[in-house]
């Protein structure tokens, strides 16, 4: 008698298990049981309906349980509801959510991908009205724009800044809709730091998104939303998008191990501590490979990657189950940004010795069509250079560039490697040297005591403090917009100039993007210099890190204008 698998949840995890099942094993008897009425769809795009990207929500959908059946031979059925694991038994509980109908199902080997619930704060008066949505499967898209079109409504409130927050409000401003966005840490996108993230500030700022950080929601109503502040901000919908939490509690109440990240614990094969119950995707408690700390991580790559590894792993393929990175990227606007591994903040957090290279090279030649600078970070451990994460935003290709160190951590690669890594070249798609070997070179340089640097960070204490700033650009860029208190000595006259440098104090040097600051540096080094500092990113970093708090805030800016060209 052929085996009887049984999976819970669809899409990325359940659904990619069983196929991968029937891929090996025709004759298998596989069961998929979904509570939601799609059991195979591209969660991933459900923003982008809302900006008419996608043209019908029914494009979401990639197999029904008809389709599904026809082309893979899986059974599945749809608003049916696990609700009850008895192991010893080998059996499950199901419910039908449309007629409230239980049964139960037997199974040799039961795979739990039931994914994640959005998290809806209680504590948030109204939290359940009906004119608040949340984003995590097609049914929800569908509620939202029928109630978007029934209601003729104009202004939207997205709860939360992150993947889906974002995708959300760029989509919905995109179909001409008024978006405010409310975040209530300093930032949106915990993936990137701080001073990476003030260019994801600025654009969605520019493109008329509402951007308000480090407030929160504490009441809606039916045309506008409270904020902790006691500011309101007008919205006749709302969508919370603040996270999510496993969907874990049938599996908790019957004997399924919960880890300390509140996912489902499982072992180096996916089963848990249950005989013959395996789980994968977003519900699961997995690894960080570089902390090697327990850790969460709701992505649909890991969860395909799992799923095919669980299923293997039940017909005695060997595979290495090697945890995460946390590889990610997202499309805000006009801007590409993606991320891997660690960031500032997690070093931070593991007490990991770290530094960073910063680098703004172009993503192509500056002769061919459309090159845009690309702004990359880079952050490895001190003192052994090994590569531990990265971060890059451009109007180009920044997701290939991150891609590339993605690589390099999985396989333990430091500086030396990177710098060394040869990759394809043509004017058109990039430069002789990627701005990845860039940002090992700049690595390196620092690494090995060839220069010291300051972050962009730093720049404002600086001039409160009126150090000496060093301006090598032109003096025409520098009457258009410089540092307050900025010396300008272009470097076309550095070594006729030279002499009115002091020595005596700390020179912070910088140029447009830090390539041509280096050159001063280092020539500054061979007049007997030994007082000068790099001032990572230089103007072109600087006028984003500082612009999006300058405008919102009132403050008074450190620089006479900004330059982002």
């Amino acid at each position: 008698m052929n085996k009887r698998y049984v999976v819970v949840g669809g899409v990325a995890g359940g659904a990619s298990a069983a196929a991968r099942i029937r891929r090996i094993d025709e004759n298998a008897d596989i069961q998929i049981y979904d509570k939601g009425p799609d059991v195979s769809f591209s969660n991933c795009c459900l923003p982008n309906f809302l900006s008419g990207e996608v043209k019908h929500t029914e494009d979401l959908v990639l197999y029904d349980p008809v389709t599904f059946k026809q082309t893979f031979n899986l059974d599945a059925k749809v608003n049916h509801e696990v609700i009850q694991i008895k192991a010893d038994e080998h059996k499950v509980v199901i419910r039908n959510t449309l007629t409230g109908e239980e049964f139960e199902d037997a199974y040799d080997v039961l795979i739990l991908s039931p994914g994640a619930e959005a998290i809806r704060p209680a504590a948030i008066k109204n939290i359940d009205a009906k004119n608040v949505f949340i984003i995590k499967n097609v049914q929800n898209i569908r509620d939202l724009d029928a109630f978007l079109s029934e209601q003729e409504v104009q202004d939207i409130c997205v709860v939360g800044g992150g993947f889906i927050g974002v995708e959300a409000a760029e989509c919905l401003k995109h179909s001409g809709k008024n978006v405010t966005l409310v975040e209530a840490a300093n930032q949106i996108m915990a993936p990137f730091d701080y001073d990476m993230v003030q260019m994801l500030h600025k654009e969605l700022h520019d493109h008329g998104v509402n951007l308000i950080l480090s407030d929160s929601v504490v009441e809606i109503k039916d045309h506008e939303v409270v904020l902790q502040s006691g500011k309101t901000v007008k919205a006749q919908a709302v969508i919370m998008a603040i996270g999510v939490t496993p969907d874990v509690e049938f599996a908790r109440k019957s004997g399924v191990k919960i880890g300390e990240t509140g996912g489902i614990v499982v072992d180096h094969n996916f089963q848990t501590n249950l005989k013959d119950v395996y789980a994968v995707g977003d519900a699961i408690e997995t690894f960080n490979s570089i902390t090697r700390q327990k850790t969460r991580l709701p992505l649909a790559g890991p969860a395909q990657r799992q799923a095919r590894m669980v299923a293997d792993g039940l017909f005695g393929k060997s595979f290495q189950n090697k945890g995460v990175i946390g590889s990610s990227c997202i499309r805000v606007f006009g801007l590409n940004a993606a991320s891997t591994g660690l960031n500032e903040k997690d070093c931070q957090k593991h007490g990991i010795d770290y530094r960073v290279s910063f680098v703004i090279p172009m993503d192509k030649v500056g002769l061919m069509p459309n090159p845009n600078p690309m702004h990359f970070k880079l952050v490895y451990e001190y003192p052994s250079g090994k590569i531990l994460g990265a971060q890059a935003i451009s109007k180009g290709d920044a997701v290939r560039r991150v891609n590339v160190v993605a690589t390099m951590i999985t396989m333990g690669g430091d500086l030396e490697d990177l710098k060394e890594l040869e990759l394809c070249y043509a004017p058109a798609f990039g430069t002789a040297k990627d701005a990845v070997n860039f940002a090992a070179l700049a690595g390196l340089n620092h690494l090995n005591g060839v220069y010291d640097q300051v972050p962009v960070t730093k720049v404002r204490e600086l001039v409160e403090k009126g150090e000496y700033i060093l301006d090598v650009r032109s003096k025409g860029a520098f009457d258009q917009s410089h540092i307050k208190g900025a010396v300008n000595i272009p470097i076309e006259e550095i070594r006729e100039r030279h002499h009115e440098i002091p020595k005596d104090r700390t020179v912070y040097v910088h140029c447009r993007t830090s390539w041509n600051s280096y050159y001063v540096i280092q020539a500054l080094k061979g007049f007997g210099f030994n007082n000068v500092v790099n001032i990572q990113g230089s103007f072109l970093a600087l006028s984003y890190y500082e612009y999006f708090n300058d405008v919102t805030t009132g403050r008074e800016p450190i620089v006479t204008g900004y330059n982002f060209k």
